[in-house]
């Protein structure tokens, strides 16, 4: 789906904003040099055993990231505005615009406003923090102010201004007797205008539609006269895009947003207004967000962590903000323990991680560290504030079950076993979610079928999207010039180039395969149909070259950063075949060749990996030539944790492999007796 009149307006309000702000700041320090992580005073590990937080230890986190925002702010009259990270964000030029310092106001808002609701007298180094947010909205429609935004012109479409707004409502909704009642008639008149202009226009066919119905419900609530008209059509809309098992299509893209946005927008939606003055519409987003349990927490690993996946991946933990709000919903036989488990996780995840906050005190932009792959150009240092609306789950009050339950492993101490892999497939979204007890680590499968052609938005055509599959334990690395690759395939192109798969398009998933079938963007002559079969300790590839071109193919394993020196290295040969292992002292990470390929190979690499700037990847590589050798691939792609060994039936765990050209078939044999019949028909 193609929006060419917002992909102008977005364009001209990030990168070409007037009334631009004199550049202030230094530039964001080097990942792993800034200030302490987040420390847990006085844990509780009675009634959190795994991470010793409470919900007191929430607001804590909230706070320690608040201090690191409010230190740039001298007097309430100051905008909130970072230094900018360098790279493809915006503001492109180094000066800080409107657009910008609205981003910094309402993000860091998400963070703020939990905490103003329970102590609205708070303080941090000298601001009183609710009597800044009010000034600064204030300011917004004071055309005088640096901060001052225009309202929408008649003829204007949607632009990174109606996000802002659509999370500024959220938070007046949560907090209105902190930032809306104590101002003054004409201040709320002025601010209502303002934001009325943009959310009673066009939006963007995607999770975009809450921002507009926010806007419009909370002066609604207000008593404003809004178009309920539009409003009601958004909440039409948004409820199409539901797809069942929790998941919300967000036009084209399966990612965290088709889960976390939507279903935290839906039930706050319901709790602040839906349920007052639309019940129906509330039931039926209430009805959707109870389904997200059976799958969601499952996407996460054993320990909370979370998939380095898709757009936006700088917003973090608020991947966790439904967890939470489950505790809005009460059903009976959840497992609130196992939710905040893995909430609380995904927090510590990133706020103990050394490279997490800059040396500036702001988060950096990226999964860890800074990391410019990851990063997209509609973010500025502010943008990840997002990550803030975690702490809006503080909605939930002190003695809800979410907060009382005692943390639990759920089902990862109970129904997942050791020895074993366990798939969960989601009809509707085709989103293959896989869990290894083994590892205790989780892996997704999804969409990506985009060119980079297309790709104005220049992130969905890459690796936030097109990798084979997403793990929780290896954070996918960005693709080399030199065909460096990891969980993908490269293929040399006509113009002598290595090039991504990433124009997929989904089969099936019977008996344990996921099936998909891919085909170059530069050319259609260049196919392979896929089947990917999760094993105990890794993943089976059977996949067939279709092509009738001669081309070079690579395909790579997930990858290792180096850690704490050297990573090891080592070959074998196993029952006639080739295998090459690497190991940083965490993970081992093994790689089998089968059938096909012309042998394996181990690089190091620079500069691509979201954890290091040194890492190694195994790579199996061919150089095609149809009709003269064969078109199937088979390769087994393994892992351990460090310190285990390999034994051979490990390394080796399929005994046989036989094509059937009649049915066009192959079965595969394991020695442990089970078989996989591989049909791409």
């Amino acid at each position: 789906m193609r929006y060419p009149a917002s992909v102008l307006l977005l364009i001209v309000s990030l990168f070409c904003a007037s009334n631009s702000w004199a550049q202030t700041g230094t530039v964001a320090g080097k990942a792993g040099a800034g200030r302490k992580t987040f420390q847990i005073i006085n844990p509780d590990f009675k009634t959190s055993p795994h991470t010793g937080m409470t919900r007191k230890h929430w607001k804590d986190a909230a706070q320690y990231l608040l201090e690191g925002a409010v230190q740039y702010v001298k007097t309430v009259e100051d905008p909130m505005v970072f230094p900018k990270q360098p790279g493809k964000s915006y503001p492109r030029d180094g000066v800080h615009t409107p657009t910008e310092m609205l981003e910094g106001l309402c993000r860091t808002l998400f963070v703020a406003v939990p905490l103003l609701k329970e102590n609205p007298n708070l303080q941090i180094n000298g601001i009183k923090v609710a009597d800044y947010y009010r000034r600064q909205l204030v300011k917004l429609t004071e055309p005088t102010s640096p901060t001052y935004v225009k309202p929408r012109a008649a003829d204007g479409g949607p632009s990174q201004i109606l996000v802002e707004f659509g999370g500024l409502a959220v938070s007046l909704f949560y907090a209105p007797e902190v930032l809306w009642k104590p101002l003054t008639a004409p201040q709320k008149e002025a601010l209502a205008k303002t934001m009325l202009s943009y959310g009673d226009g066009p939006t963007v066919g995607s999770n975009w539609r809450f921002f507009n119905i926010f806007v419009l419900s909370f002066f609604k609530e207000q008593g404003y006269g809004v178009n309920e008209k539009l409003m009601l059509e958004y909440l039409d809309q948004s409820l199409e895009q539901y797809r069942g098992q929790g998941w919300y299509h967000d036009s084209p893209a399966y990612d965290y947003y088709s889960m976390w946005a939507f279903q935290m927008y839906g039930p706050l939606w319901s709790e602040f207004f839906g349920k007052k003055h639309y019940p129906e519409y509330a039931a039926r987003f209430v009805a959707n967000f109870k389904e997200l349990d059976e799958n969601y927490p499952y996407l996460f690993s054993r320990d909370g962590k979370m998939i380095m996946w898709g757009r936006s991946i700088a917003y973090r933990f608020a991947a966790v903000v439904p967890f939470p709000l489950m505790g809005l919903v009460q059903e009976p036989g959840a497992n609130y323990g196992w939710m905040r488990r893995i909430a609380s996780g995904t927090l510590l995840q990133f706020l103990q991680n050394p490279d997490f906050m800059a040396a500036d005190h702001i988060p950096t932009l990226g999964f860890y560290g800074a990391y410019e792959p990851a990063v997209q150009i509609y973010s500025a240092r502010a943008s990840a504030f997002w990550m803030g609306k975690a702490f809006l789950g503080l909605l939930v009050p002190e003695g809800n079950p979410f907060w009382t339950a005692v943390e639990n492993e759920g089902a990862w101490d109970k129904d997942l076993s050791k020895g074993k892999v366990y798939n969960k497939f989601q009809e509707g979204s085709k989103i293959l979610i896989t869990d290894y007890p083994n590892l205790g680590a989780s892996e997704v499968r999804a969409w990506c079928h985009e060119t980079v052609a297309k790709d104005w938005q220049l992130f969905r055509s890459t690796e936030n999207y097109n990798r084979l599959s997403y793990h929780s334990a290896f954070p996918w690395q960005a693709d080399g010039p030199n065909g460096e690759v990891a969980m993908n395939y490269v293929v040399k192109n006509k113009k002598n180039q290595w090039e991504a798969f990433r124009l997929y398009t989904f089969k099936k998933f019977e008996k344990g395969i996921y099936y998909r079938d891919v085909v170059l963007e530069t050319d259609e002559n260049v196919r392979f149909s896929l089947a990917d079969i999760p094993l105990p300790n890794g993943i089976l590839r059977v996949d067939r070259n279709l092509g009738k071109e001669a081309v070079q193919v690579r395909l790579g394993h997930y990858t290792l950063p180096q850690k704490n020196g050297p990573i090891k290295k080592e070959t074998r040969q196993v029952k006639g075949h080739q295998v090459q292992i690497i190991d940083n002292g965490e993970y081992q990470l093994a790689m089998v060749s089968l059938k096909g390929w012309d042998g394996l190979e181990i690089l190091n690499t620079t500069g691509l990996h979201p954890e290091s700037q040194e890492s190694t990847l195994l790579i199996a590589r061919d150089s095609f030539q149809p009709g003269q050798k064969e078109d199937l691939y088979v390769i087994l792609m393994l892992w351990k944790k460090s310190g285990e060994k390999w034994t051979e039936d490990e390394l080796m765990p399929v005994q046989k492999i036989e094509q059937s050209s009649k049915n066009q078939s192959i079965t595969v044999s394991f020695r442990k007796g089970e078989k996989k019949t591989v049909r791409f028909n």
